[in-house]
């Protein structure tokens, strides 16, 4: 059974940095898409990051572009988003997502909102940004 572990949230001032992992076990299919998502209290879900494991494309939400990064090591399984001059509106619930993929073209579709699209999901870790 596929598991996804979301660790490294917590809280912050507004400006600051957290760096979140996502250990994931027993991912059998070739490729993914894998991301992070976020939902904060009263909102829908949507996409932060996502990274094609096929060819390593990424794929960023305008409100998170250039302040967040998302990595990958494959040597430990594990998904990074490293998170930069947070503000309070980055305040959510972030949940690690990996979807089987043949392209990077179906990553973009996730992160631009089709997240029901994702088979994998972790249990979330919180962020909060105060200001």
């Amino acid at each position: 059974q596929v598991q996804l572990v979301e660790s490294g949230g917590g809280s912050v001032q507004a400006g600051g940095s957290l760096r979140l992992s996502c250990a994931a076990s027993r991912l059998s299919y070739s490729t993914y898409c894998m991301g992070w998502f976020r939902q904060a209290p009263g909102k829908e879900r949507e996409g932060v990051a996502v990274i094609y494991t096929g060819g390593g494309g990424t794929y960023y939400a305008d409100s998170v572009q250039g302040r967040f990064t998302i990595s990958r090591d494959n040597s430990k399984n594990t998904l990074y988003l490293q998170m930069n001059s947070l503000k309070p509106e980055d305040t959510a619930m972030y949940y690690c997502a990996a979807g089987r993929a043949t392209g990077g073209a179906y990553c973009h579709t996730v992160l631009a909102g089709y997240y029901y699209g994702m088979d994998y999901w972790g249990k979330g870790t919180l962020v909060t940004i105060s200001s």
